[in-house]
Parts: structure tokens; C-alpha cells; sequence
């Protein structure tokens, strides 16, 4: 079981400048007063930055580029909202770097803060006064027709196999396990399937009907989309089991989604198999946050009447 991770104090305190490297969403109006904040802060305190190439055009001149390689930065700043996080935290994977998130946008449940607290974010990060929130991924391999392997993407929130274009009903094939283990979970007319890690429960899945899964539970939620039947509810399988999707009698095929982004067209022989991936991604929080809070915060959950009840 996954568990919160105390901060430990930070590299600058052994006289090495402390690595931040910025990742952003170009798109946000307020990411470039965010970014000259974040020049003075680091300024001051001898921070060094290195930004990824789409907002580099708002970093200092001669400014280092974001290399996402083990040890190039002590810490990845996400600045958006959830996608911008999810894009930083797959790159981030298996680094051994954790991600910051802070939000930009609306929603933004995977961040930790908000611009205002910058800041006083990262004082407290430099300070030690943080926790990591170890999140494990998902490997969604292609596997075409004849058996052979395709691509292969890696998934913090997310896999979603379903239709594209016009509304239409698919039918899809579940199976559980591998080899002598495996196991059909049956199959059911529908626009697709989630298989959503706990991270991800609180996102597409939830909005399908699945559960709210806590992150440090070791599991995955297999989420029917709009199912054609009332015998096909949301599963909560062991994480390391293995899913394989495939939908019956289609030469159209389907389409395979990773945390949002589309990943490539199936053809109508194609399955896709899911997996825990080897990669895991720690995300940064503050003592005074907590899974519980920030669902109560950002998702109303559990949210009292105005009459206490």
C-alpha cells in the first residue's frame, strides 16, 4: 500500500543550488505573471529554473530548457490545472522527481495550490514542510489482431477505450488476468469502458457513475460507459491484475484515450491490454491538506446543508 512520504529538506541545504524545473500551460492568461514571479522568487534565493520548450518564449533570456532525465531538477512546478499535471507527472514518471502542481485553472483536484500561495508553497517545500503522495500508473499496451504488440502509453489518471465520431453503440469484450488465470468478466453494449486508477476515480469514472477510490488504495475501478444494460455496474479489481478490452463484431474499431488525450485509432481486430505500470509519480501536498479535504472542497463532497444537516 502506498503511503504519504515526509519531505526532507532540500538540496540547497547541502550548499548546491536548489533545480526547479517549470512546466506550464501556454494557454492560461495568468502564466506569464506567474512565471515573472517565480523569476524573482528564484532570483532571491539562488533557485536555479529550467523550463519545458512550449513556454520557454516566457523564461529569461538564455534560460535552461527542461530536460525530463533523473536528477536534472529537484522538483517539477506544474503550472495549470489537472492536464497540465497529468502531462507533467507521466513525463516525471519513474524519476524519482516529484510534481507540484499549482492551479491555474477552475477545477484543477490534482493541484496543490493555488498561484496566490505560490510562494508560500515553495518556502514551505524548501523548508522540508511538505509530504509525498506516491500515485502508481498504468501501462495500456496495443496488441493487434495477429497477436503482435503495438504502442504502448503510459496513464496517471485514465485508460478509456470507447467511440469516436457520431453516437454510436459499441460492443465490448472484458477480460480479467493472463494465460491460465484469465477470466471473462463478460461483455456489454455501450460507448466504452474506463479503467481508472485511484488517482484517476475521482474524474472520468466518477462522472460515468464509478466509486470514489482513496489514492493509497492498491486497486483499479473498471468503469462501463453508458451501458446498455442494468447487470453492468463499475468493478474494483486488485492493481496488478490485467484487463484486456476488445470490442466484438466491428471493422470500425475503436479509439484509445490516455488521461484525456487521444493515443491512436484501434483497428476492429485490436485489443487493448491494461496493466499496472512499472513507473510510479509523487506528488507533492502540505500537511493541512488531505484527500478527504480537497474532496470536500473541490468536489462538494459530503457538503452540509445550510441547516447543519
Amino acid at each position: 500500500m502506498s503511503v504519504d512520504t515526509a519531505g526532507s529538506p532540500s538540496a540547497h541545504d547541502s550548499g548546491e543550488p536548489f533545480r526547479l524545473g517549470i512546466v506550464g500551460q501556454p494557454s492560461y492568461l495568468d502564466l506569464e505573471d506567474v512565471v515573472h514571479r517565480l523569476n524573482q522568487f528564484s532570483a532571491e534565493r539562488g533557485i536555479s529554473l529550467a523550463f519545458s520548450q512550449d513556454i520557454l518564449p516566457l523564461a529569461p533570456d538564455a534560460a535552461e530548457v527542461l530536460a525530463f532525465e533523473e536528477g536534472s531538477v529537484d522538483l517539477i512546478l506544474s503550472l495549470g490545472g489537472d492536464g497540465t499535471l497529468l502531462g507533467a507527472a507521466r513525463e516525471a514518471a519513474g524519476l524519482g522527481i516529484p510534481v507540484l502542481g499549482v492551479n491555474l485553472g477552475h477545477l484543477g483536484f490534482l493541484t496543490a495550490v493555488v498561484s496566490e500561495d505560490l510562494e508560500l508553497a515553495l518556502e514551505h517545500y524548501l523548508r522540508g514542510e511538505y509530504l509525498l503522495d506516491p500515485r502508481f500508473t498504468l501501462e495500456a499496451m496495443i496488441v493487434h489482431g495477429d497477436g503482435t504488440p503495438g504502442d504502448s502509453f503510459l496513464a496517471l489518471n485514465d485508460v478509456v477505450v470507447h467511440k469516436a465520431g457520431a453516437a454510436r453503440i459499441a460492443r465490448i469484450d472484458l477480460a480479467v488476468g493472463e494465460g491460465t488465470h484469465r477470466d471473462e468478466l463478460g461483455s456489454f453494449s455501450g460507448d466504452g469502458v474506463i479503467v481508472a486508477t485511484p488517482t484517476g476515480s475521482t474524474a472520468y469514472s466518477l462522472s460515468a457513475g464509478g466509486p470514489i477510490i482513496v489514492p493509497s488504495v492498491e486497486c483499479v475501478v473498471v468503469t462501463p460507459i453508458c451501458p446498455h444494460t442494468m447487470a453492468m455496474r463499475p468493478l474494483v479489481i486488485p492493481a496488478d491484475e490485467r484487463v484486456t478490452i476488445r470490442e466484438l463484431s466491428s471493422t470500425e474499431g475503436m479509439v484509445l484515450t490516455v488521461d484525456g488525450v487521444v493515443g491512436q485509432a484501434l483497428s476492429g481486430s485490436d485489443a487493448v491490454v491494461v496493466r499496472r505500470g512499472s513507473a510510479s509519480v509523487s506528488l507533492v501536498r502540505f500537511p493541512d491538506q488531505s484527500f478527504f479535504s480537497t474532496l470536500r472542497k473541490k468536489l462538494n463532497w459530503a457538503i452540509k446543508s445550510p441547516d447543519g444537516h
